[in-house]
């Protein structure tokens, strides 16, 4: 980020809901490109840390009604709710900011309910929701997808961006919904088949380093696979994204192709293996843990490789 988009920064005051591993990593990220933001978290000391950057911490969602644009990094439609029109929410008050920005993976209805409460208070809401997770934060390749009023969303541009490295604007109402849900069914697909495959190639003799190397080599090599091989190769699986929340956003993408007509018959099947690897017990462990559940069914038991590999985030 250049200077003169640091000092751009500068024009409006940040109110930040929700400090959770993305949330905190956001935040963090605006806080060091120069912007004024203050954060409420649920559990006050997630965010504590934040202060050290020059955060302001406030006891309720209500407390940050009055900054200029206030983002929300939640984890559901309900805590989504709660934090703009529940007990001491955000709009709750007498104090309005200037614009609402959602940057959650929440499903469409939610998403209507909380633009329609806030429109009513006279309060703009764009919906962002992003690509990535906090170690793409972190490393600058963020990408954010938002849709609401364009003059909402020219007035929040240069804070998205400062995010990551960029951000693409649909249109009006929910349609970054759709795009964040098409994003992750496709996530939610590739990793299932990256593990089928993987797995196939190791009990073919082959080991799971040099498949995945040469794979990336290939056409068929992606930024994605290159950024999972760590957690392929040497088992790395601190989550960044549990089976939990990709179950939540299958679900919600079985439930847009039931009401648009689109049959999903990948993500149906996705969403059970996904669902067999939560009741194995593997809910809090990162996704790339589908490969371990691959690998078990097919009579493999998995270890790590002890191998050095560069995940593509840092170039």
């Amino acid at each position: 980020m250049t200077a003169n988009q640091a000092n751009g920064l500068n024009q409006y005051t940040i109110g930040w809901l929700g400090a959770g591993r993305m949330g905190f990593a956001m935040a963090k990220r605006l806080l060091q490109a120069g912007a004024a933001v203050s954060v409420y978290n649920r559990t006050r000391s997630k965010a504590e840390p934040l202060v050290k950057y020059g955060a302001t911490l406030v006891s309720t969602p209500r407390d940050l009604a009055g900054c200029d644009l206030v983002f929300a990094m939640v984890s559901t439609g309900a805590d989504l709710h709660d934090v703009v029109s529940g007990a001491g929410g955000l709009l709750t008050g007498t104090s309005r900011p200037k614009l609402l920005i959602d940057c959650s993976s929440v499903s469409e209805a939610d998403s209507i309910v909380a633009r329609t409460y806030a429109a009513k208070l006279g309060v703009p809401m764009l919906a962002a929701p992003v690509s990535g997770n906090a170690k793409v934060v972190k490393a600058g390749k963020l990408f954010v997808v938002a849709s609401g009023p364009r003059d909402a969303f020219d007035i929040a541009a240069p804070y998205l961006a400062a995010l990551g490295q960029g951000v693409t604007y649909v249109g009006e109402g929910e349609r970054s919904r759709i795009v964040k849900i098409c994003h992750n069914l496709y996530l939610g697909i590739v990793t299932q088949a990256l593990a089928e495959i993987t797995v196939l190639a190791q009990k073919g003799g082959v080991a799971r380093f040099d498949f995945l190397e040469f794979l990336n080599r290939s056409i068929m090599g992606s930024a994605f696979a290159r950024y999972k091989m760590p957690a392929f190769v040497n088992l790395e699986l601190s989550p960044t994204f549990t089976p939990i929340l990709l179950r939540k956003d299958l679900d919600l993408g079985l439930e847009a192709g039931g009401r648009l007509g689109v049959p999903l018959p990948l993500t149906a099947l996705t969403r059970e293996y996904v669902q067999k690897t939560i009741d194995a017990g593997h809910e809090a462990e990162d996704f790339a843990v589908l490969l371990v559940e691959q690998a078990r069914r097919s009579g493999l038991e998995l270890r790590s490789e002890g191998a050095k590999v560069n995940d593509g985030l840092s170039g």
